[in-house]
């Protein structure tokens, strides 16, 4: 199993914007030092909480000081982009990174994001569908272009000069185009059935109850199968929100006490969800009441917190109670202590990681 780091990124909006940057910034290069294989940047327009307009700007802003790790946008939100422009950036990225960009893209899901780009009475997710589909197509298709949509239309007809390179898009250095890769955030997502069936890939959210977790990769699998693709499981990545420390004690206080940056993310992110009505998110049963969804609630049962011998453990067990996947991905929150924070990314690979793998070979070996 591969370890990658994710980040939406969560602050409090009283830090300054700029050591915010800083600190991801740190937190990326770090993740590619540990040798995690994935790292994925947010995008919010009008959030303060969560700052960074633009994940590519921010990849494109480390590029040639990582390495080894892979980048990718958590997510591009499509319909606040023109498809031409995302098309032509993206490729660009791909070639700095040479090849170690990640497309991920969503529709966009905050609603002032989508009140200020003016979407916030059309279908996004038919938006969503139509953009990305027009991307694809500029990078496998030859000038000059004819793309038609109810959204957009892209045509350089009138004005493609070949000979002088005028009206071409460029196309990604990964032929034909980066790894496209959706998040899932929903119960039995019929959204992860597309996924499967357009050739793209998924990773489950990290709020998401393991039940609810459980129900992606049988709808993956079958969109594959309605298109003869094979579903492979080491394609499958999931996120959580772990924090690993040295003591038992420091990983309660920091993972769960009131202080810690995993129960200010859970309240960002609850308050959110709970005021678009999206609490059946955190929920182990459906029929569960919300008054039931407290902070403490989401904290305690989303939550991986402990020692190194105790967070594998408790990944073992999520395992079991979602099946084999191929990619865990590591929520990366605020750094209340930098220290703490950098410790536990620490832990997780060179620790962690190593345990658990070890673990799943004796256990597969013994199947």
């Amino acid at each position: 199993m591969d370890l990658a780091y994710f980040t939406m990124p969560l602050h409090p909006e009283t830090r300054p914007f700029v050591d915010t940057l800083r600190e991801d910034r740190e937190a990326f290069l770090f993740a590619d030092k540990l040798g995690f294989t994935e790292a994925y940047m947010g995008e919010h327009v009008t959030d303060t909480f969560e700052p960074v307009p633009n994940s590519m700007l921010f990849l494109a802003s480390i590029a040639y000081e990582t390495k080894n790790i892979k980048l990718g946008t958590g997510t591009v939100n499509l319909g606040h982009h023109h498809p031409a422009a995302t098309a032509a950036e993206a490729a660009m990225l791909d070639h700095m990174l040479e090849g170690r960009f990640l497309f991920g893209v969503s529709p966009g899901n905050l609603p002032s994001d989508a009140e200020v780009f003016g979407t916030l009475d059309v279908n996004r997710n038919e938006m969503f569908v139509e953009a990305l589909e027009h991307i694809i197509a500029i990078w496998t298709e030859d000038p000059p272009y004819n793309l038609t949509g109810k959204y957009w239309n892209i045509t350089t007809g009138k004005t493609h000069v070949p000979e002088l390179g005028q009206g071409i898009i460029g196309k990604p250095y990964q032929k034909p185009h980066p790894q496209i890769i959706g998040t899932v955030v929903a119960p039995y997502s019929k959204g992860i059935v597309g996924l499967g069936e357009r050739g793209w890939y998924a990773i489950s959210a990290n709020f998401l109850q393991p039940k609810w977790v459980a129900t992606h990769w049988p709808l993956f699998e079958e969109g594959c199968n309605k298109v003869g693709r094979k579903a492979d499981r080491k394609d499958w990545r999931v996120a959580k929100s772990i924090f690993v420390a040295d003591d038992d004690k420091v990983a309660q206080e920091y993972g769960r006490g009131a202080q810690s940056p995993y129960r200010f993310y859970f309240h960002q992110l609850g308050s959110k969800l709970r005021k678009g009505g999206k609490l059946d998110l955190f929920k182990t049963d459906r029929d569960q009441p919300d008054e039931e969804i407290t902070l403490d609630y989401m904290v305690d049962s989303l939550v991986m917190a402990g020692s190194v011998n105790s967070v594998v453990d408790q990944l073992l067990e999520f395992r079991e109670q979602i099946g084999d996947f191929g990619t865990l991905v590591y929520n990366g929150p605020d750094w209340v202590d930098a220290d703490l924070g950098k410790r536990s990314m620490e832990l997780m690979a060179t620790e962690v990681m190593p345990r658990l793998n070890e673990a799943i070979g004796k256990q597969e070996a013994a199947e």
